[in-house]
């Protein structure tokens, strides 16, 4: 009878559906794509067997192998090797397998069963077997593996009860299995080797140490036991390969021909393989020339909808903030605290959350394109661009995931072998424009990219400035692979997933899961450094004759309000000239005072000491200090300009405050004003090519080990957007 807690690890091949087991039985929310490599590192849940015992549930990085190659791949063989200090060995290891896939993926299980641990092998993706004509008989399938062998359908929930049964009764019989049987001379070098290097190394790490040349287990024992270790292996292989059995051909041989005799003897299929409408699909989605056509116009219609659709939830966002700002202004004294959280917090906060709808937009499309397995194709597509840059299509997985944030891109580069490709991939990625970009686009977009143009232009607009990114990235990795990270360009290998209609629940988790993530950061980071920019905006508070600022804007906003209630006394078209005349004055006075408080405040000061660097970009001091003032957070440019631009004075019905504020204050006497088309792209290029994230330069130094090349991003990404900037606007200028 069991009575302590139960380690159960799942184990399995990239999209062999070990999340969805894991969300599945745990009830956590961890993320599910139907693509591989969306499990970078070890996830950890609880959950209560039948009778209350606790089960403690570990998801791995999936692994077509034990011979780890990639990152992600050593999380795997470390935690079952028991090399993770901070956890023990599992009780019982749990294969996940596809059905429709059996061939391959028990060389994984193969490999399992010789790791001197329980193991339970879990059939997934049964119906599609059946969709496909293939029947298994799962009695005779565990007879011939030597273990049990349980089908379920992790994303509905069916056979899980037999699945935690099977694990319970492993657990406690505690029965080893034994696996494939190899050829005698290899179990005789295998047995000399160990009783070599001794007893505290177990038997089935002395098998794989042969098995795997110059791979994760033989560099780790290396090191520990010296040089002279991997003379005695270099001789053992030598003997083997005299006798016929060549390493790692020996492993391959022996493991496929023991799956091949297990399936053939449980699992029939028809005689010819029926076209799926997988197949269908894939002569058109990977087509040379009409994927990528798909493609594009697919990524034009996400930036499209994204743009149109928010726009009503926008509004009414931007409607509670405007009163949020005037309710705090009507019930608080003039002040600094008054200041704080009217123009600091409920401005400043509040014009980045009026975003919140595209965010969440954004993440829905990205969650159904990942959980229909479309994903993948794009990659696959991809690949003949990457590897004239010399990375292949698995690094536009990271890429492509950099999309929704560059911190879970980064690290899922860890899927990638080769160290140089992985770390071009890793400096690279940050170029892709994450959704902490999309409230920059869409502000100065719906400002001065609408009235007047084709309603299909945003949308284009849009589309493009994620395609820079797309266009840049890989010309940036062929110049590192050419200088810095120079190696060949590796083969490419994916499994091209089967479609599968999204999961409604997935798509929803992930799309409250990215809101609740940019309320988060705004909550915290954003309002941190609206709190610091409102102050460095608000002091000094008193006009160098020593006139208080407040007083003398409180004063103008009561005449802008006086002279505006006398115009709404008369009938639309019928208001005299000079009360119109002395309207508009009031605001201009009004205008006057606030910008004059700004440009001497501290933040003035500075901006307009640093203004000629921002002059060629087209920016006046307000536009560069909000630019500066990003470099934590990208989203801080929008919280900046809400408050340098008293967003949500004059604001109209039908579109935000902030962009009224934002064509308002482009002034036709202005740089701005003159050119505001040209100005407004130089600002996107900046923002979509410059590193203003400092989550993101973190998990760079975690994933390279140093701060040599988050310094190194930082530094390259922020002079190509100063010098994209640049030419946006001097090209802009000129066609202007």
């Amino acid at each position: 009878m069991l009575t302590k807690t139960l380690t159960v690890a799942l184990v399995g091949n990239p999209n062999a559906g070990k999340t969805t087991l894991f969300n599945a039985l745990s009830g956590l929310r961890q993320r599910v794509g139907n693509y591989p490599g969306v499990t970078v590192e070890l996830k950890k849940g609880r959950y209560s067997a039948p009778g209350g015992l606790p089960v403690s549930l570990i998801d791995l990085p999936g692994t077509y192998s034990l011979a780890a190659r990639s990152p992600d791949e050593m999380v795997a063989v470390d935690l079952l090797l028991g090399r993770r200090p901070e956890e023990p060995r599992p009780d019982v290891v749990v294969s996940v397998v596809d059905a429709t896939n059996l061939d391959r993926h028990l060389y994984l299980t193969s490999q399992l069963l010789g790791l001197g641990e329980p193991v339970v092998v879990a059939v997934n993706m049964t119906d599609a077997a059946a969709a496909q004509g293939i029947r298994i008989d799962y009695d005779k399938l565990g007879q011939q593996l030597g273990v049990p062998v349980v089908p379920i359908q992790a994303n509905k929930g069916v056979g899980l009860d037999a699945l935690t049964a099977a694990v319970l009764t492993t657990a406690e019989s505690g029965t080893i299995p034994r696996g494939p049987t190899f050829p005698p001379a290899f179990d005789a070098e295998a047995d000399a080797l160990q009783a070599e290097i001794g007893p505290d190394v177990p038997a089935f790490l002395t098998r794989r140490l042969i098995l795997d040349i110059g791979g994760y287990v033989e560099q780790w024992l290396v090191a520990d036991r010296g040089p002279a270790l991997r003379d005695h292996l270099a001789a053992a292989r030598q003997r083997l390969a005299a006798a016929g059995h060549p390493v790692p051909a020996v492993e391959a041989r022996t493991r496929y021909g023991w799956v091949k005799a297990a399936v053939g003897a449980a699992v029939a299929k028809p005689a010819e393989r029926p076209v799926t409408w997988t197949d269908r699909l894939d002569k058109v989605l990977t087509h040379r020339v009409w994927g990528t056509l798909v493609f594009l116009a697919l990524m034009f219609l996400v930036f499209q909808s994204i743009f149109f659709w928010a726009k009503p939830l926008m509004e009414a966002i931007d409607g509670v903030r405007e009163l949020s700002a005037k309710a705090v202004a009507g019930w608080m004294a003039p002040g600094p605290l008054r200041g704080l959280l009217s123009d600091g917090i409920i401005k400043g906060v509040g014009s980045v959350l009026v975003f919140l709808p595209q965010i969440v937009i954004l993440f829905g499309f990205i969650a159904v394109l990942e959980d229909c397995g479309y994903m993948a194709r794009a990659a696959f597509l991809m690949d003949r661009l990457m590897s004239r840059c010399g990375l292949s299509g698995k690094s536009f997985i990271p890429m492509l995931s950099s999309v929704a944030c560059a911190v879970p891109g980064i690290m899922a580069a860890r899927v990638i072998e080769n160290r140089r490709d992985r770390l071009a991939t890793v400096l690279v990625s940050p170029l892709m424009s994450c959704s902490a970009r999309l409230p920059v686009y869409v502000l100065l977009i719906a400002a001065f990219l609408t009235d007047g143009y084709p309603g299909w232009l945003p949308g284009l607009v849009l589309f493009g400035m994620y395609l820079l990114g797309f266009t840049l990235a890989p010309i940036v990795a062929l110049l590192l692979k050419r200088t810095l990270l120079k190696g060949e360009t590796p083969v490419f290998v994916m499994e091209l997933p089967a479609y599968r209609w999204p999961a409604l629940g997935n798509i929803l988790r992930r799309m409250a899961d990215a809101g609740w993530a940019f309320v988060r950061r705004a909550g915290t980071v954003i309002l941190a450094a609206m709190i610091l920019i409102w102050a460095l905006l608000y002091f000094p508070s008193t006009a160098p004759d020593g006139t208080s600022y407040e007083d003398r804007v409180a004063a103008a906003e009561a005449a802008k309000e006086e002279a505006e209630a006398k115009v709404k006394e008369y009938p639309e078209g019928q208001v005299p000239e000079e009360v119109e005349k002395a309207a508009a004055d009031a605001t201009t006075a009004a205008n006057a005072v606030n910008g004059e408080w700004k440009r001497n405040s501290l933040m003035g000061r500075a901006g307009r000491w640093l203004e000629p660097a921002f002059e060629p970009l087209g920016w006046d001091w307000r536009i560069g200090m909000a630019a500066v003032a990003s470099f934590p957070a990208r989203e801080v440019i929008v919280g900046m300009l809400g408050m340098v631009y008293d967003a949500g004075d004059e604001g109209g019905d039908d579109t935000s405050a902030l962009q009224d504020a934002v064509r308002r204050e482009w002034a036709p006497g202005t740089v701005q004003g003159r050119y505001p088309v040209a100005v407004a792209l130089s600002v996107m290029v900046f923002i979509a090519l410059c590193l203003q994230c400092a989550s993101t330069l973190a998990v760079i130094r975690r994933e390279t080990g140093g701060w040599a090349w988050p310094a190194f991003t930082f530094a390259y990404m922020t002079a190509l957007a100063y010098l994209g900037a640049l030419l946006t606007f001097q090209v802009g200028k000129l066609l202007s």
